[in-house]
């Protein structure tokens, strides 16, 4: 085992091959969750997996379970995966490469004829990114008990198309109960989306901690009126009490760096006008930061800025807390078996907090889990320019091979 390598080619051939599902003009993929792009690359995973001598089952959320046997499958299998919806301006690495790093270890340990005393298994999870749905993690948060599964079937997207029944319509709401399934650890690569193993000139992160986190939904009232003939001091204007709390969220966040962020990414005028003042405006905002403690400070002083530009503007302004999760501490055994299969191969590496919100987070909470962080261009994710190298897609999937067959046993 000591010498045992996954393809490299076939790793990046197959990533290649599921960007074709959802390409954009500019390279990257936009594949929402549970659309019709999304049915084509679950078919696609599917046969791949089956291809490969696993069993196959879905659960009632959408999660894709592919169960390499041991030599004891009585024992919880050793589990590895992500997900592969994108963003609506998704690059090709996001999710998918956890994903695909899972086939690819199987593939690998087939053609080495490599029998483990527990299962392994890969999964899929739905609805990772929570572009279409939100929240974000949402059949992870399902599967962890942190979200409810009527209320995730009954979210709306922005066409008013409900998630449970666009499940239903792409033939993936499957029979079994979503939690049901039991891991002895979960494992998942992922690129970092971020700058730091790049500047630092890493191959890989070792990841210990992950953000907490909190979005909001915000919606302000004020009086539509003449943008000509209502003096400043008369006026009730939505628009620039919005510009007040998204001048704050950003303060709020500089205030707590380097691991406090803060970002408004959609804001909407009901019925602009150029000469109308606005009468309502809609938008989102989100805080993360690695302490649960400063996220709660961070919360409490949005509300007070919130309460003070609704003075300042007489307007109404209704904040609300849409999605919540604490900070993450990952399993001290599983962060070893990821440490020590990254000292074995050699890689350069670092201890990480995750910035970003994942799948793993969810599943932390029912079973022991750990993450396996690899570069990208210049930090850049969520993003059709996103980009990774073929040498660290290819360590990365080496990493999680030898860290989950440590937890395996051979």
């Amino acid at each position: 085992m000591h010498n045992l390598r996954i393809n490299e080619q076939r790793l990046w051939d197959t990533l290649m091959e599921t960007a074709e599902f959802g390409k954009t003009a500019k390279g990257g993929i936009k594949r929402l969750t549970v659309s019709d792009l999304d049915r084509k690359v679950r078919d696609w995973f599917v046969a791949r997996c089956e291809e490969a001598g696993c069993t196959v089952t879905v659960d009632d959320m959408g999660n894709i379970y592919a169960v390499r046997p041991g030599k004891d499958n009585s024992l919880p299998p050793i589990a590895c995966g992500s997900h592969l919806d994108t963003q609506p301006t998704g690059g090709k690495y996001d999710g998918v490469l956890g994903v695909l790093s899972g086939l690819e270890l199987v593939r690998t340990l087939n053609e080495a004829g490599v029998e483990t005393q527990a299962p392994i298994m890969v999964v899929n999870w739905t609805n990772e990114e929570g572009s279409r749905f939100a929240p974000a993690m949402l059949a992870s948060g399902v599967y962890a008990g942190a979200i409810d599964k009527q209320e995730a079937y009954a979210l709306t997207d922005k066409d008013g198309l409900k998630f449970g029944e666009e499940l239903e319509r792409i033939g993936y709401k499957g029979d079994e109960p979503c939690g049901e399934r039991q891991f002895g650890a979960f494992f998942e690569v992922h690129i970092e989306q971020g700058p730091i193993l790049e500047a630092e000139d890493k191959v890989i992160g070792v990841v210990a901690h992950a953000q907490g986190q909190r979005w909001y939904d915000c919606t302000i009232v004020g009086r539509e009126s003449h943008a000509g003939s209502t003096p400043m001091k008369l006026r009730r204007d939505a628009l620039a009490a919005a510009a007040r709390i998204i001048l704050a969220v950003q303060e709020i966040a500089l205030s707590k760096a380097p691991y406090g962020v803060g970002t408004v990414g959609v804001l909407t005028i009901g019925e602009p006008s150029r000469n109308v003042i606005p009468g309502t405006v809609t938008f989102t905002a989100e805080f993360r930061h690695p302490d649960d403690s400063t996220l709660e400070e961070m919360d409490k002083a949005l509300r007070e800025a919130v309460a003070e530009a609704a003075k300042a503007q007489d307007v109404e302004v209704d904040l609300k807390d849409i999605w919540h999760y604490p900070a993450v501490r990952f399993d001290k055994s599983c962060i070893d078996a990821v440490q020590s299969a990254t000292d074995h191969l050699g890689y350069s590496n670092r201890e990480m907090v995750s910035g970003a919100g994942h799948d793993a987070c969810y599943v932390n909470r029912k079973a022991p889990t750990s993450m396996i962080f690899i570069p990208c261009k210049d930090g850049i994710s969520h993003n059709e320019i996103e980009s990774a190298e073929f040498d660290h897609c290819a360590a990365g999937a080496n990493v999680l091979l030898h860290a989950v067959l440590a937890k395996a046993g051979v």
